[in-house]
């Protein structure tokens, strides 16, 4: 399964990345407005172990991203990083590691909860992005793959939402 998480407008994904068309074994978690912020409190390691205490239809979004051989990120680059949907949905997957370390890459990251990995392809869309600003999307993408145990990463840049659009056709 393809999990998709994106902070684009119906009108802007219309045709192209929408569950019609994204295939049928792709789930697409979009900026619907009932998604809970995540609070740190880390009751998703502690209170209830792999699921978020927040009572919302993302809870299980560590569980959803275990099951997925894909996480596909769309998201406009906000000074180096994601957006506030795509880091919340990121957020709310925090129950997919646990909360002890391990060392990996001579670097400390989460111990991973569950054995599965996928692969994690990001997309950063916005107007003029400076060097710095890719530079630290790249940074930042590539320190949660390692994180999360991502079996492969792919981190593109589109300076206009058609050109991504273009592409992902």
């Amino acid at each position: 399964m393809r999990l998709i998480v994106h902070d684009l407008t119906a009108a802007q994904t219309a045709g192209w990345l929408d569950q019609e068309n994204a295939g049928q074994d792709s789930e697409i978690l979009n900026d619907d407005g009932t998604m809970r912020h995540c609070v740190g409190c880390f009751g998703c390691w502690v209170r209830t172990p792999g699921t978020c205490v927040l009572k919302d239809n993302y809870r299980h979004l560590g569980r959803r991203l275990a099951d997925c051989g894909e996480l596909v990120l769309v998201s406009r680059n906000v000074y180096g990083s994601y957006s506030p949907f795509v880091a919340n949905a990121l957020n709310r997957t925090l129950s997919y590691v646990l909360p002890y370390f391990a060392v990996r890459n001579g670097e400390t990251h989460h111990a991973r909860r569950y054995e599965t990995r996928f692969r994690f392809t990001v997309h950063f869309y916005a107007e003029d992005m400076t060097a710095d600003e890719i530079a630290a999307a790249r940074a930042l993408v590539q320190a949660n793959a390692v994180n999360m145990g991502a079996t492969d990463t792919s981190i593109l840049f589109y300076d206009r939402i058609e050109d991504l659009r273009e592409a992902w056709a």
